[in-house]
């Protein structure tokens, strides 16, 4: 059983993760937090915005990385991914929890560039509108007060399936996983000749 070492493109897949959880969670926590305080209700959600717009080009280059070293491991381990069983159904969900991390992150984009050239506005906080600001401010912030936390939810559970992916790298697991595939297939096979057999 080979052992071939993926070093930079597992680096750059979780890294990347790392950076994407961990922004998107700082940003929720700290900066739309931090907002609350800022004195001068109208300079609230530019303050947010603006720090939003710094991490903006941090974050793209996490995204980045972790997409490519996501699909560089996806090409060094076809074979583990058609071979043993368990690590197709990681990939899968792994994928499409990659999607929707990325809308929530795009769409959540859109929402604070739109806050960000938007005329100044009283409002409680970076994402809590408060009386007297204008609807569309006020329906953008709402939207981004649940966006702020999907992100963080959706990259977390990513940076959690690339652990188990680990996990199912172990010798031992390997073993396990290719022994259940190789079974399936064979009861599969046997299920198959059974039907061709005269009644």
């Amino acid at each position: 059983m080979s052992s071939n070492r993926n070093t930079v493109i597992r680096s750059l897949h979780d890294v990347g993760a790392a950076a994407w959880f961990g922004g998107s969670l700082m940003g929720a926590v700290g900066l739309n937090g931090a907002s609350q305080e800022v004195s001068d209700p109208t300079e609230r959600t530019e303050v947010a915005s603006a720090g939003w717009a710094r991490w903006s080009p941090v974050a793209a280059v996490a995204i980045g990385a972790h997409l490519l070293g996501g699909a560089g491991l996806v090409l060094a381990h076809r074979g583990r991914i058609r071979n043993q069983s368990g690590v197709a159904a990681n990939s899968a969900v792994k994928t499409v929890l990659t999607v929707a991390a990325l809308g929530s992150t795009v769409y959540s984009g859109v929402l604070g560039a739109k806050l960000a050239t938007a005329e100044s506005a009283a409002a409680e906080g970076g994402t809590i509108p408060g009386y007297d600001t204008p609807d569309d401010v006020a329906q953008a912030q709402q939207q981004l007060r649940v966006l702020q936390w999907v992100t963080p939810v959706l990259t977390g559970a990513l940076v959690i399936l690339g652990a188990q992916q680990g996990e199912q790298q172990r010798p031992a697991e390997r073993l396990r996983g290719i022994g259940r595939k190789a079974a399936s297939r064979a009861a599969q096979r046997g299920r198959g000749a059974a039907d061709l057999l005269p009644a």
